[in-house]
């Protein structure tokens, strides 16, 4: 894939079908580090302070893609990678141009 294919196809992606499918990024990421403060608050036996923001969950998220690229070879963790990118650039700065 070109690097326009890869932005078009990630754009496809997260500004279409999966927002109305699972809601707004923000919204999803939220819940998302809801999900794993819980987690790591069990799994740390109390010791965890809960402070994940929907901005680290996509920065984890494009972290897991990258472990995958890594490893890979498969174009789709590349369209996912840049999605996560666009998602947290748009959590991280309120949607607001610089």
């Amino acid at each position: 894939m070109t690097r326009k294919e890869i932005l078009e196809t990630a754009a496809a992606c997260v500004c279409g079908q999966r927002e109305e499918d699972y809601g707004s990024p923000e919204d999803n990421f939220k819940t998302i580090a809801s999900l794993w403060d819980i987690y790591l608050q069990a799994a740390h036996t109390g010791s965890y302070i809960p402070i994940l923001s929907p901005k680290d969950v996509a920065i984890m998220m494009a972290l897991l893609k990258i472990a995958r690229i890594a490893s890979g070879k498969r174009t789709d963790s590349f369209v996912d990678l840049a999605g996560y990118a666009a998602c947290g650039g748009e959590i991280g700065t309120g949607g607001n141009e610089t």
